[in-house]
């Protein structure tokens, strides 16, 4: 790997102790042996946001080999990060750790975990790193902002004893904000904001009764926003206080700013067998009542709904579930296929997902250079992680965004389209 000797004198900062964080500064000590490289973080802790990913196991990327499939996990951001995983993807993500020491497994969703299934596995890897590399982590000190100098950048300080300190290159990394006067400070010095709103959440539903069926798994489903073109698939989990699981979050990231502007709320479709076309559900069902005329319908589910669901779907269509599959009539019948494929619920406010904010918005793309990661207003400033325009559907998809645009910012280039 090429060295630039020219870094020997050089004190880079990072703006934040999360993943990007972390990883723009071990980028840049193995790029640049030399180099003086300090993480501050406002917090008390580092890697907070690691410390609880995955439920607390670390959902550190998704093993998705195909480029194009990967950028359709991202709902903003996906044509700067196709530049962006040019140099750094999912493979290199595992080969990074696991030459690291931190041995993963692949779950067969494609989620990536380290073998521990403990988050702490990633945080003392990173750890480790810092004091091998001999970089500096100061926590409890915010930045205030930036000013550009002659000779650098100088980072202003919230505090009594350290009040300024001029740095040759900046890197922040300082995650999402869920307000946008969380980003005032790099609005200031001309980056255009993107309005930070909520992604990855659940949907509250507290008029309806299906919460007393919490706990329910259906694996193939399709969601949809009423009114809006918004659609999801995969596996729905039924809460206490609403719904969840993987197609109700993906429905969540992709439909961000449209929910935000309906306030939340808004009623959601769901069509529990995944089948648009209703022609082939009802022609299941009299293939049901062909084989199984004389039993009832309790004891026959099609598409193995799970049987409490099943249950409630019949109540909610008025048909009693010891009637015979014989004596359901075509009235009935449609009554079953529309309600299989065309449910409606209405919802009335969100749940955050687990601990892990996720947000919309940030820094525009259209302020950064993505060759680069380097600020096309300001020179010598970079950006990397959540602060950025860029969000994930949940399955370690918004860490590997962490890691890849930390390890491209970790190169220190300059930026061809400047426009200061």
């Amino acid at each position: 790997m090429f060295k630039f000797t020219t870094m020997k004198n050089m004190n880079i900062a990072i703006i934040g102790g999360g993943a990007s964080g972390f990883f723009s500064a071990i980028a840049i000590k193995e790029n640049y042996p030399e180099a003086k490289v300090v993480i501050f973080e406002k917090s008390e802790k580092v890697l907070s946001k690691v410390k609880v990913s995955g439920g607390g196991r670390c959902n550190l990327t998704n093993n998705c080999n195909s480029a194009s499939r990967l950028l359709k996990a991202y709902p903003r951001g996906s044509k700067g990060l196709k530049k962006v995983f040019r140099i750094f993807n999912v493979n290199d993500t595992m080969k990074w750790f696991e030459e690291r020491g931190v041995p993963l497994v692949i779950q067969d969703d494609n989620c990536v975990f380290p073998v521990s299934q403990d988050s702490q596995s990633i945080i003392d890897c990173f750890l480790r790193e810092v004091k091998r590399l001999d970089i500096k982590i100061i926590s409890r000190l915010k930045i205030l902002n930036i000013k550009e100098l002659e000779n650098g950048l100088e980072l202003k300080f919230d505090d009594k004893y350290t009040k300024s300190e001029i740095f040759n290159k900046v890197i922040v990394t300082t995650g999402g904000s869920p307000e946008k006067n969380g980003l005032k400070w790099l609005e200031k010095l001309n980056h255009k904001i993107k309005d930070p709103v909520p992604s990855l959440f659940t949907f509250n539903m507290p008029n309806e009764t299906i919460t007393k069926l919490m706990g329910i798994v259906v694996e193939n489903t399709q969601v949809g926003i009423q009114g809006t073109k918004l659609k999801a698939e995969g596996i729905l989990l039924i809460t206490h206080w609403g719904m969840s699981g993987p197609a109700i979050l993906k429905l969540s990231a992709f439909g961000a700013r449209v929910l935000n502007e309906m306030q939340y709320k808004f009623k959601v479709r769901v069509n529990w067998v995944n089948e648009n076309n209703n022609d082939i559900v009802l022609e299941l069902l009299n293939n049901l009542i062909e084989k199984y005329p004389k039993k009832i319908l309790s004891n026959i589910r099609p598409y193995y709904i799970p049987e409490r669901l099943w249950l409630f779907l019949l109540e909610k269509c008025e048909i009693q579930a010891d009637k015979k599959w014989s004596e359901l009539g075509k009235k009935n019948l449609n009554k079953i296929v529309n309600i299989l494929t065309n449910d409606i619920f209405e919802v009335k406010g969100k749940t955050k997902f687990r601990d892990e904010f996720v947000t919309c918005g940030g820094v525009s793309l259209e302020s950064v250079d993505m060759n680069t990661m380097q600020s096309k207003v300001l020179k010598n400033l970079y950006f990397a992680g959540e602060v950025l325009d860029i969000d994930g559907i949940t399955g370690g998809y918004n860490l590997q965004a962490a890691w890849s645009t930390g390890f491209l910012s970790g190169k220190l280039r300059s930026s061809t389209c400047f426009m200061g």
